[in-house]
């Protein structure tokens, strides 16, 4: 098979290192381009026998999977334009979670998809998002299910709950990561103990508790209860945590899904007309 991708930012670039480092395609049967040139040429000399495409119509042209990782509201001038190349026999698949299915059906005549991964998928870990389009061909729902089962754990979601899975899998990390950085922080300042170290011990500690979770050993809830001894350390921590973090979590939902709104409505506009 081969696979177009528009656009080679973070997530861009992460999809083509995590596919072929799980040898789910040749580096041969990529077709890449990028708005900035130099970005997709910097990935050529990284797998010399990718080819960089000198318009999105030649990308879409050489590929039979072609996906879009450019932002939002960059996505209908780039069908609108392309339209046409998007032949019956191709599928599009887009990973970004304000434009659906619908939105892309609404252009191209090919199957449509969208799939939204994560950071951890370039360990070839993790979930991705998946949603098919109404006219999404089942041959090309396995193809897709195939290819995302070698870089991640692919889900199917509901359009109504793509904001909120798309928290917890892809703005997830990010989100851990600050608390776990705070958390380092916080060692440093009220201990003896170095930044090197203390960062050391936390991603240790991070590493074997995903290991606990991912060998079904403990729940998220029982490795609480394990470590919590009634009256201990563990304890008087969880305590802090319950006072001082509050309704902080809801509070990142509602931001969140404040900024979905607007990107929607963004791209609503855009599409009113399809």
């Amino acid at each position: 098979m081969n696979i177009g991708i528009i656009g080679t930012g973070n997530m861009g670039k992460i999809l083509i290192d995590a596919l072929i480092e799980a040898r789910a395609i040749k580096p041969s049967c990529l077709t890449i381009i990028n708005r900035t040139f130099a970005k997709a040429y910097h990935i050529k000399e990284q797998y010399p026998s990718i080819h960089i495409g000198k318009t999105v119509k030649e990308v879409v042209e050489r590929s039979d999977l072609v996906i879009i990782c450019v932002k939002p509201h960059e996505i209908h001038p780039i069908l609108q334009e392309n339209a046409s190349s998007f032949t019956k026999e191709k599928c599009l698949l887009s990973i970004t979670s304000p434009i659906s299915t619908q939105q892309l059906e609404s252009i191209v005549a090919c199957s449509t998809a969208r799939v939204i991964p994560s950071i951890t998928n370039r360990a070839l870990s993790g979930v991705s998002l998946c949603t098919f389009g109404e006219h999404c061909s089942k041959a090309w729902q396995e193809k897709l299910l195939t290819l995302f089962q070698t870089i991640s754990t692919p889900v199917l979601i509901e359009n109504d709950v793509t904001r909120v899975a798309s928290d917890i899998v892809s703005c997830g990390p990010a989100f851990f990561s600050y608390l776990l950085q705070r958390f380092i922080e916080a060692a440093v300042k009220e201990t003896k103990i170095s930044r090197e170290q203390a960062t050391e011990l936390t991603s240790g500690m991070l590493v074997g508790m995903g290991k606990l979770i991912e060998k079904n050993i403990f729940t998220l809830q029982t490795l609480q209860e394990k470590v919590c001894v009634k009256g201990g350390v563990t304890g008087e921590g969880i305590g802090v945590m319950e006072q001082e973090l509050g309704d902080m979590f809801e509070h990142v939902f509602r931001k969140t899904h404040a900024k979905y709104k607007e990107d929607l409505e963004r791209v609503s506009e855009q599409f009113k007309d399809c």
